[in-house]
């Protein structure tokens, strides 16, 4: 890891340890929380740097990263998401600055810092499973999100672009488990209500293949996606035609490089990069 990303994270020169097996993960979860904190079936810890140490320790409060350690669920979990995070970056998709990490056994764990904290703040913010006011996360519609958040943010037309983006970006990269919790907006003050940045991006149909293209329909479909809902999705937000795919023109070969050097496993590397071309197929951007 660079010494730039490192800086980024963690203000140090030198990269924090982290003195804990996989085997602790759900202990200390429990321990900081009082129970198991799960997303789905992988636990999180919150962490905080010592650093007189030079190292992160879980806490139950004052927690300035997350960490998401492998799962036994789904494999390389851990390395998928921080992959399709880098991909994202590369996108210009806003996303917190995070990395890989060892544990003591020497998994890999995902580590991200958290955006609902500054200078020991917490920044007020809601997901739309809480600002629709909804019963199930994977019920709803991008176009609710869409049109809520023209309604809440104080750079509508901006944001919903940046939204649009995040929507196509999640299906070209095989995430079908984008649902309600994935998408919120941050309460800086009165006049600075805005879309967070993009969190909990995975390629999910590397581990559940059969899996739907989206976890919440578009243009009244989970499944079956192709350019033209993209496109009726683009005229309900309002996205200029210019802008709606462009960034994406050039997607495969990027993509592959990020992939190929990135720590999944190499036998799945070829399945992921599959699955990218058969959505730029759908979506009717040349594979370049």
């Amino acid at each position: 890891m660079n010494e730039k990303i490192i800086k980024k994270m963690f203000n140090t020169s030198e990269l924090p340890i982290i003195d804990f097996n996989l085997q602790d993960v759900s202990q200390k979860a429990q321990k900081s929380t009082g129970k198991l904190s799960i997303s789905g079936v992988q636990p999180k810890l919150s962490m905080k740097l010592d650093k007189k140490n030079n190292s992160l320790i879980s806490v139950a409060e004052g927690g300035e990263y997350i960490l998401k350690p492998q799962t036994a669920a789904f494999s390389n979990i851990p390395e998928n998401e921080q992959c399709c995070m880098d991909i994202a970056a590369e996108f210009d998709i806003n996303v917190p600055p995070h990395c890989l990490l060892p544990l003591k056994d020497r998994s890999w764990a995902y580590i991200v810092k958290r955006f609902d904290r500054e200078s020991g703040l917490k920044i007020h913010q809601e997901d739309f499973f809480q600002i629709l006011e909804s019963g199930d996360k994977y019920k709803g519609s991008v176009e609710q999100i869409g049109r809520k958040l023209k309604e809440i943010s104080t750079a509508p037309g901006y944001d919903v672009q940046l939204f649009f983006e995040r929507v196509v970006f999640n299906f070209i990269i095989g995430n079908g488990d984008a649902h309600l919790k994935n998408y919120a907006i941050a309460y800086r003050d009165k006049e600075t209500i805005r879309l967070t940045p993009a969190y909990d991006i995975v390629c999910s149909k590397l581990v559940i293949p059969d899996e739907e293209d989206s976890a919440l329909s578009i243009n009244s479909k989970k499944n079956g996606l192709k350019r033209d809902d993209f496109d009726k999705l683009a005229e309900y937000l309002n996205i200029p035609i210019k802008i709606r795919y462009e960034k994406f023109e050039k997607s495969l070969t990027l993509m592959e490089t990020i992939i190929k050097n990135s720590e999944i496993k190499k036998e799945i590397q070829e399945q992921f990069i599959n699955i990218i071309n058969e959505r730029l197929s759908r979506m009717g951007i040349a594979a370049k």
